[in-house]
């Protein structure tokens, strides 16, 4: 069994910072990527960020610059800072890991339950 959990989130002035947090657990034998996705209403999911487990990074055109992610490995965990948040950056932020169960060989994606950002004045 493995667990993906985010947190923080929520309500953001224009020009504000928030951050994310998002813990893998379980039967986890390596986690190869963790990454960020966002689905704004209406709008199809997306890839915003992610990182791999050397510490290379790829992001969305339009957060370079203003998100960072960040990640333990001893914890598992990914870490999402956002700074200088724009309207648009308004969606559910949902934490993807892919890994390796443990006593297996194969890849699973698994999924945070998703947080919602919302920046507005």
């Amino acid at each position: 069994q493995v667990h993906v959990v985010e947190s923080g989130g929520g309500l953001v002035q224009p020009g504000g910072s928030l951050s994310l947090s998002c813990a893998a657990s379980g039967s986890i034998f390596s986690i190869y990527v963790m990454g960020w996705y966002r689905q704004a209403p209406g709008a199809q999911r997306e890839l915003v960020t992610d990182i791999d487990s050397g510490g290379s990074t790829n992001y969305e055109d339009s957060v370079k610059g203003r998100l960072t992610i960040s990640r333990d490995n001893a914890k598992n965990t990914v870490y999402l800072q956002m700074n200088s948040l724009k309207p648009e950056d308004t969606a559910v932020y949902y934490c993807n890991a892919k890994l390796v169960v443990a006593t297996t060989t194969v890849t699973y994606d698994y999924w945070g339950q998703g947080t919602l950002v919302t920046v507005s004045s």
